[in-house]
């Protein structure tokens, strides 16, 4: 039984480490990311892409792996795919966080059972991602993945504590973001092999 969408959101990468094709490296990243969330128990994976960006997520997507093609690069506009492919409940998870570990998917989806919205911050500032119950709320403000925090979430909820705060992680934005990275965990092979 499929629990909720899991979907990893194809943004665009302002920064490449020296001498690493940009295009390379963004294509890790996002692989990184599918390749963690589409083994996951009782999700659906997917994939949310503007129309330029639809041939890397066919590139970087499982047999298994939804693709949604989205007007804007939004966790808003990926959610809102989500609920049109008939589910109740999503994630959504920018791909510039290719070593997430697996279990803050779960604690970002485990709010939503009493709440509408939970939200993760990125430690390095804006949003790791969210999660919400769908149909989205008419009250959802567009959450800015590289401005946004769990406050602006809840300003415009009838109720603070309709929104969650769930667990941060870091995104790759910037050569500072390199050091964050956790040697130790299994999984991101891409974007290792590119840094090694």
């Amino acid at each position: 039984m499929t629990v909720a969408a899991v979907v990893a959101l194809l943004v665009p990468v302002v920064w490449a480490p020296p001498g690493t094709d940009p295009d390379t490296w963004r294509s890790a990243m996002a692989e990184d990311l599918v390749d963690l969330l589409t083994p996951l128990p009782r999700v659906q994976p997917a994939i949310a892409a503007i129309t330029a960006d639809l041939p890397l997520a066919a590139k970087i997507a499982w047999p298994s792996t939804r693709i949604y093609e989205i007007p804007a690069p939004t966790i808003r506009a990926a959610l809102a795919a989500a609920a049109a492919d008939g589910h109740d409940k999503a994630a959504v998870l920018v791909a510039d966080a290719p070593d997430l570990p697996a279990m803050l998917v779960g604690k970002l989806l485990r709010p939503l059972s009493t709440r509408h919205l939970a939200v993760a911050p990125a430690h390095n500032g804006g949003l790791l991602g969210a999660a919400a119950r769908l149909p989205l709320p008419e009250w959802v403000p567009e959450l800015d993945a590289e401005t946004g925090d769990v406050a602006a979430a809840r300003r415009p909820a009838p109720e603070p504590t309709m929104v969650a705060s769930a667990p941060g992680w870091h995104r790759l934005r910037g050569p500072e973001d390199l050091r964050r990275l956790d040697l130790g965990l299994d999984g991101w092979d891409a974007t290792r092999a590119l840094l090694t």
